[in-house]
């Protein structure tokens, strides 16, 4: 549909010499005031009431015909292309909840379709073409939004934007611009425009402020916080400051019990939870949502969506009951108002599974990601980004309880829909070929895992710099393959690599350093690099105490890392004393009967047997002992080994009845648990190792 629309011309002389007609001029068929504009005028008001109607088809035609019916009553020449060419995507489907139209924050001010009012009072209050037309092409715009057709109601409001920009009697126009501009806005924000967005509820907030519009400056206030928040580098305090100046205008205007109040509230909340103040997130989202069960009832999907907030921030805080309760509240909202087959019913289903997942309770979890799985893949289609997160929980939880094949299977299935849907180099392909190599790696399968993370290396690397720290945690997978594949060298050269950037990032002194350097000395250890190792180590326990304190589990484990080294090169007493300082780090950081406490005295035992201080070792072995058998039970094959230990040293202090009775009871325990006899080391002497790393993994130590 093309509509006719006067050139900007020089006001003096047209470009054929002829005078030219000049804004708000209506040509002798369209003068003011005509009976055949009331017609148009009344086929628009026609169209309204289709449109309200939902009767999308009749309402097209009525605004159509009013659009033609106003054209053949100009002398205006068909040209669109005087006006600014418009490109709009379609609303996207992996858009964040409140950016589709079920829920409020705020961005729905101007939604409605306009009547033209017929009426005039006085002389002056005429119908022209500008004012029939920039309406009808304002209702176009609404009913193209109503059918998700953004792009075309992008044209539609542009066009009107120009058309109302002509007009020299703007007063007596049904629309306005900044109807016109929040419209614009809201379809760029939709499709994920935010910039473009931002710039049109800027144009609109300035008319607001000359026009000293203070309901609609709040509500522009508003927009424009939504559109801060939204954004990828997530500027929130630019939308504090916006929700703020709102709130305050909103409170004044219309008192504290207002459904405005009580949307700018809930988005306010949504920043205290971005930036994890819970507390003062909940505080705002109670209010909000007593003013929505005031004012809309317990069962209005305003009163759901502040319901959702409230619940993942008592999610975020541990109170899972409390979380739980609120879910089951949502869920019977959207089932009611929605259906059973929606998006957000998906959505909900999985946060109720990730509560039981949570408390391990896997059986319950799993039956409600299916059940979200199901209704996602019913509301969304096979390939669809909410489906890959859902299939990729599933995968979380079967790698926690340790079924690897099926965590494999639905990582796969995960990363299948995600390569379908997002761009090559978006984050979560990333996380999810990690998971994957995670578990390669704990296999074994270390070429596959290799793989998988060079692979995501290679995304990161399209979406981040070089030197971003989310590289250097990947690459510190890759080094760790190859240190325990003893590929030594490949090993040392990525974790350089990784201080590299590290440094880059944070400085010299922060725990990531600290980090990196004491696998790097693990490294050199291992290549006998002794001195360096040394270095590397003490370099990073100083850091470790500067930020962590003395008594500290990371401490301990660099402390322990220095105590072999000694041991190594043949500093014996240097070695115990660090040994010494593990334990007390240890006991004092974790307490007397944690597992690492036990795997020192087994340590420092070991030292005072090799040194032939045998009393002196078995000390330090028996009471390991006790702790195991406290901790673990007397039947844990843990329980045993150190029964076999202490019975090397009886047997090398010549003790022979403490040996078989040691003997005896480690070989019982070994059959109970299904060992066989030659689990039993009678001749050797593990005296150390250096396999005291931290629990997640050596490189991370």
């Amino acid at each position: 549909m093309s509509f006719v629309f006067p050139p900007m011309i020089n006001p003096a002389i047209s470009e054929t010499g002829k005078s030219p007609l000049t804004r708000g001029t209506s040509s002798p068929k369209g003068r003011a005031g005509s009976p055949n504009m009331d017609v148009v005028a009344r086929m628009n008001n026609l169209g309204v009431a289709c449109l309200e109607s939902n009767d999308h088809a009749e309402a097209e035609q009525c605004f159509h015909r009013a659009l033609n019916k106003a054209k053949s009553l100009t002398c205006f020449n068909d040209n669109d292309s005087l006006l600014p060419k418009t490109s709009c995507d379609e609303i996207s489907k992996s858009l964040y909840i409140y950016q589709r139209g079920e829920y409020d924050e705020g961005m729905h001010t101007f939604c409605r379709p306009l009547n033209i009012d017929t009426r005039t009072t006085s002389s002056s209050e005429t119908l022209d073409y500008y004012t029939v037309a920039a309406t009808v092409l304002y209702n176009l715009g609404h009913l193209h939004i109503r059918i998700d057709q953004d792009s075309k109601a992008s044209d539609f409001f542009t066009k009107a934007l120009a058309i109302f920009q002509w007009n020299i009697n703007k007063l007596s126009c049904s629309v306005n611009e900044i109807a016109i501009l929040h419209n614009i806005g809201h379809i760029r924000y939709r499709s994920g425009r935010y910039e473009e967005a931002i710039e049109s509820y800027t144009d609109a907030l300035r008319e607001c402020r000359v026009q000293e519009r203070g309901i609609d400056i709040a509500a522009t206030l508003n927009c424009l916080g939504v559109l801060h928040f939204h954004m990828p580098s997530g500027e929130t305090d630019k939308a504090m400051t916006y929700y703020t100046e709102s709130l305050q205008l909103r409170t004044s205007l219309l008192g504290n019990d207002h459904c405005d109040v009580a949307t700018t509230l809930n988005n306010i909340g949504r920043i205290h939870y971005m930036k994890a103040k819970y507390d003062d997130a909940l505080s705002l989202y109670r209010e909000a949502l007593r003013i929505r069960r005031l004012l809309l009832g317990n069962d209005h999907l305003d009163v759901a969506a502040t319901i959702y907030n409230a619940g993942q921030t008592y999610h975020q805080l541990g109170s899972l009951e409390k979380a739980m309760t609120l879910y089951e509240e949502f869920l019977k909202i959207t089932k009611a108002k929605l259906g059973d087959k929606h998006r957000d019913v998906a959505i909900m289903l999985k946060c109720m599974a990730q509560v039981h997942h949570e408390r391990k309770e896997y059986t319950d979890a799993i039956r409600l990601y299916e059940e979200a799985l199901s209704v996602g893949r019913a509301a969304l289609g096979q390939l669809h980004p909410e489906v890959a997160c859902t299939l990729n929980k599933m995968g979380n939880l079967y790698y926690e309880k340790g079924d690897y094949d099926e965590a494999i299977r639905v990582y796969q299935e995960g990363l299948e829909v995600e390569r379908a849907v997002l761009d090559s180099f978006h984050p979560n392909i990333t996380v999810t070929l990690t998971n994957i190599g995670q578990i390669y790696k704990l296999r074994g399968q270390y070429h596959d895992a290799l793989v998988l993370y060079k692979e995501a290396v290679k995304v990161q690397r399209r979406y981040l710099s070089d030197s971003h720290p989310k590289i250097a945690v990947t690459l510190t997978s890759i080094a760790l393959i190859h240190y325990q594949n003893r590929n030594y060298k490949k090993a040392l050269k990525v974790y350089q690599d990784v201080l590299r950037i590290r440094r880059d990032a944070y400085g010299d002194v922060h725990v990531d350093v600290a980090s990196t350097l004491n696998s790097i000395g693990l490294v050199l250890f291992k290549m006998e690099l002794h001195s360096l190792a040394m270095q590397s180590f003490m370099e990073g326990l100083r850091i470790r105490k500067h930020l962590l304190g003395d008594c500290h589990r990371d401490v301990a484990i660099i402390l322990y890392n220095i105590a072999t080294i000694h041991l190594e090169t043949g500093a014996e007493d240097e070695a115990m004393s660090f040994y010494h300082q593990t334990l007390y780090v240890e006991r004092a950081a974790l307490g007397l009967e944690h597992s690492d406490v036990v795997l020192t005295l087994q340590h420092i035992a070991q030292v005072y047997q090799q040194r032939g201080e045998l009393t002196d070792a078995l000390l330090y072995f028996y009471e390991a002992l006790d702790i195991q058998r406290r901790t673990l039970g007397s039947t844990h094959v843990a329980v045993a080994e150190t029964l076999n230990n202490i019975g090397n040293v009886h047997m090398q202090s010549g003790d022979a009845q403490e040996v078989m009775k040691a003997f005896t009871e480690a070989l019982r325990i070994f059959h109970l648990n299904g060992k066989p006899d030659d689990e039993l080391n009678v001749s050797g002497f593990n005296f150390y190792s250096l396999a005291k790393l931290h629990p997640e993994c050596a490189a991370l130590a």
